[in-house]
């Protein structure tokens, strides 16, 4: 039954965009090029309705059972009209964090999801608290931004989260946790049948709407399908969400090199760093989707690893983001430790 409401999804999603694409315009909800963005023409947004649309009729037809599942879709109607409302007014930065803020709580106090407390590798716990709450928001509200941030070129946030989608239903099956497995999957064809319009050449944008809805969405799946278990398997959906997650730390340590403000924007994410070393637009977001693979592949690996397994899987996994990110110039062109001590040692 999954896999046909999957079916249903995608053509629904493939059949919303082009109506979605003609309000937008209508409406006025149009992407501009300006010195930030690399499309050089003006485009729909707000696309990401369509992924919402195709996301609640799959939904509707399965209807998986969940103690969260009122508060997860009373937050995520939240989260799209916060989406909704930038995409057609531009709304400030802070009027966009209280959204995500009170969407983020409508599952978190409404619902309930939190993470009390984790188990550690080698015995004994550690109990969070009075801090649950806070980092529970600060996942959810941490993982939306993520994404929204990476959605810089064609097809790029609706695959990557494809892909992250994907790999959450796949280690939710391990775990038998339906409900994830199924809201995961239908979200993913959903995201599946809108990349027809929005991988490169992009005839839509998914706007704040999408990444913002699918940031949310994969932030609460991650949190269900590993709540309060080990500190192992809490890393998992980190090593999951390995690109956007990356992408964002590195650009926070970018601007404090620099001296800039933490919220400032910039023409130097992954997206940026790879246009400039040479590889095309479709290039670009090919390169992307192979490395949130090979994250998605390692978080199913570090799964099944033993602990001390899992330690070397993450040691390799840093050692090979650090590597990458220098290469190519994530945290700034100066920023070379490993490169330049393999070069001194030379």
């Amino acid at each position: 039954m999954t896999f046909l409401t999957m079916i249903v999804a995608f053509i629904a999603s493939i059949l919303l965009t082009p109506i979605v694409k003609r309000l937008a315009v209508r409406l006025g909800a149009v992407d501009r090029p300006n010195h930030r963005k690399v499309h050089s023409r003006i485009m729909p947004r707000m696309g990401g309705l369509a992924i919402y649309g195709a996301f609640l009729i799959g939904y509707f037809i399965l209807r998986p059972e969940s103690e969260f599942a009122t508060s997860i879709l009373i937050g995520s109607a939240i989260i799209v009209l916060i989406g909704l409302l930038d995409d057609l007014t531009e709304l400030s930065a802070k009027a966009k964090l209280a959204g995500q803020l009170l969407a983020a709580g409508i599952v978190v106090f409404y619902g309930g999801l939190d993470i009390d407390f984790i188990n550690l590798p080698f015995g004994g716990q550690i109990d969070f608290g009075y801090l649950s709450i806070p980092l529970t928001l600060l996942w959810i509200v941490g993982v939306t931004n993520a994404i929204n941030l990476i959605d810089g070129l064609d097809g790029l946030a609706a695959g990557v989260s494809t892909i992250a989608l994907i790999t959450l239903a796949v280690m939710a099956s391990f775990m038998d946790n339906m409900f994830v497995v199924a809201v995961a999957a239908i979200l993913a064809a959903s995201c599946a049948g809108f990349l027809i319009f929005n991988f490169h050449p992009a005839k839509i944008f998914m706007g704040d709407v999408g990444s913002l809805f699918l940031g949310f969405m994969i932030s609460v799946l991650a949190l269900l399908g590993f709540k309060n278990v080990t500190m192992i398997s809490l890393i998992i959906p980190i090593i999951i969400l390995g690109v956007p997650l990356s992408d964002t730390f590195f650009a926070i340590v970018r601007r404090i090199r620099m001296k800039q403000p933490i919220s400032a924007p910039d023409k130097s994410h992954l997206h940026h760093c790879l246009l400039r070393a040479g590889f095309s637009h479709r290039q670009s977001v090919l390169i992307i989707y192979a490395i949130a693979a090979l994250f998605g592949l390692a978080a199913i690996l570090f799964s099944q690893a033993t602990i001390w397994g899992a330690f070397l899987i993450i040691g390799i996994l840093l050692l090979a983001i650090e590597l990458f990110v220098e290469a190519i110039g994530l945290a700034g062109q100066n920023y070379k430790p490993l490169l330049n001590l393999v070069r001194t040692r030379k």
